[in-house]
């Protein structure tokens, strides 16, 4: 069975690949889903998310992510320490889905592919790049959100370069043209 993780900055077109090898008899793990899932179903997560970080939970039982936000974006050893807790997890889980999967093979959404060592359970790592004016107008037009917004947040992460060298394959998405990348 093939295992192709896809990873790359927002606004690059990973989602379009990935709906191109759903297509083609992949099953698509969304490693963000299948974090959300675990918070709700996984009582050995919460319990070290509030091992690790106290009361992170509200009363309806959904995860505080302000809070959690608030506490570990903006310090590297917070956000480290939460790595710690969540990567295990959705490795755990994503290994589970790799075994159980009865179609041609499994593409990997996940941002953090290479850190959290999900890459290692991939036959292929993709990163998928476009050029920052493209992702600008992307995200802005997706998310409802300012230039500046959408500039802060292509700011905030890793450049296309980081991807490349961690990578087995790149595919940059030079079109803006959905169906012409997805032939690509």
């Amino acid at each position: 069975m093939t295992v192709i993780g896809i990873t790359g900055p927002t606004g690059s077109g990973k989602t379009t690949a990935l709906a191109a090898l759903e297509r083609r008899g992949f099953e698509v793990v969304d490693c963000d889903a299948l974090y959300y899932r675990l918070l709700q179903t996984s009582a050995a997560l919460r319990r070290d998310l509030e091992a690790a970080f106290g009361p992170v939970f509200l009363p309806d039982g959904s995860l505080d992510r302000r809070t959690l936000a608030a506490r570990v974006f903006g310090d590297p050893e917070e956000l480290e320490r939460l790595n710690k807790v969540v990567y295990p997890a959705v490795y755990a889980a994503v290994e589970q889905k790799i075994r159980n999967c009865t179609r041609k093979g499994v593409a990997i959404d996940a941002i953090n592919l290479v850190e959290s060592g999900i890459g290692a359970l991939c036959g292929a790592t993709v990163a998928v790049t476009a050029a920052p004016e493209v992702r600008l107008r992307r995200i802005m037009a997706r998310d409802g959100l300012s230039e500046d917004q959408a500039g802060a947040r292509i700011a905030a992460q890793k450049p296309d370069s980081y991807y490349r060298a961690l990578c087995s394959h790149v595919v940059e998405n030079r079109t803006e043209d959905r169906p012409a990348f997805e032939r690509q």
